[in-house]
């Protein structure tokens, strides 16, 4: 992997990760559209989309996922964190069990995607 390639990379995951922190905390509060850092269905979905971000990284750094498939990842995950931020609003910073089954379908498939990324190679 060239220098180029694994720096758009690092570049790409680390700028989701960034957006995924700065909106958990300008959600701090309450109100519509706040997090309620203490609810159990938000923490979860918060938690998986950080370790599939960890995974993508480690992809990256270890050779194991090319920068286009780190892309693409990234943005199915920005989809994601987009949807949860709605239905969030629309629940006072909550989830709904049906919310939550269905982001963890889309990580389902994110995550298998990831996994075949990393096995098939570049």
């Amino acid at each position: 992997m060239n220098k180029l390639t694994y720096s758009l990379g690092i570049l790409a995951v680390s700028g989701l990760m960034m957006t995924a922190a700065a909106q958990q905390s300008s959600n701090d509060g309450a109100g519509a559209g706040a997090v309620d850092p203490g609810h159990p269905r938000v923490n979860q979905v918060n938690k998986r989309e950080q370790n599939q971000q960890n995974r993508v990284a480690n992809g990256l750094k270890s050779g194991k996922m090319s920068a286009q498939q780190a892309s693409n990842i990234e943005k199915r995950e920005a989809s994601v964190q987009n949807q949860e931020q709605k239905d969030m609003a629309a629940n006072n910073g909550h989830l709904t069990k049906a919310e939550q089954r269905q982001l963890n379908r889309r990580e389902n498939r994110i995550s298998k995607s990831i996994y075949k990324d990393k096995h098939q190679g570049k």
